[in-house]
């Protein structure tokens, strides 16, 4: 029997954001758009979707689910990666969890939509690729796509976050945000207590 080396993982880029676009490609397999002086785009709606919404609400939300999927942040924004075909799911989601009328500063995308790829792990963050960073990275070789939030019993994975629950608290967590920027917004005097939320 010969035997065989096997072929080198290639190392986390350490170049310019540009040389992110391989190892997104080659070690998760992720579709990306890349341009000259541009930061990497990531697809979504193949291998992911995104639920996105205030970095402050989703740091609450993290608390409240626990283990997720891969989460990224960029600037004052949080990313939740979650399965594909959720983001269509979300507005009727919002809708019968009794949020559909309430301006939520909470966004779903899925097919078609572009997303900023974080700096991959060991990588320092880029200023031209938008200081994106994974909070929760995604682990080449690792089965991390069991990890996304998914509807419990359509396809659901007993490990993976049950969708219903994240957009919940989502939805929760921004209200929150919002009721408490609307007060610190108050003169001195004026403000109110925010509401209370389970």
């Amino acid at each position: 029997m010969v035997p065989t080396v096997p072929r080198p993982r290639p190392a986390p880029p350490v170049g310019g954001i540009a040389q992110w676009a391989p190892w997104y490609e080659d070690e998760l397999g992720w579709a990306t758009v890349t341009a000259p002086e541009e930061p990497v785009l990531l697809r979504t709606g193949l291998r992911f979707d995104v639920l996105e919404l205030p970095a402050a609400a989703g740091h609450a939300v993290l608390r409240r689910i626990g283990p997720t999927g891969p989460v990224a942040l960029l600037g004052r924004r949080m990313q939740l990666l979650v399965a594909p075909g959720s983001a269509d799911e979300v507005p009727s989601l919002l809708e019968w969890l009794e949020w559909g009328s309430v301006a939520l500063d909470l966004r779903a995308i899925g097919t078609g939509g572009l997303i900023t790829a974080p700096a991959p792990p060991g990588t320092a963050p880029s200023a031209a690729g938008g200081a994106a960073l994974w909070l929760r990275p995604p682990v080449p070789g690792h089965d991390w796509e069991q990890s996304l939030p998914v509807f419990a019993g359509i396809g659901g994975r007993e490990a993976a976050p049950d969708l219903v629950r994240l957009v919940a608290a989502a939805a929760t967590e921004c209200h929150r945000a919002r009721l408490i920027n609307v007060n610190t917004g108050l003169p001195k005097g004026r403000q109110t207590q925010p509401l209370a939320f389970s």
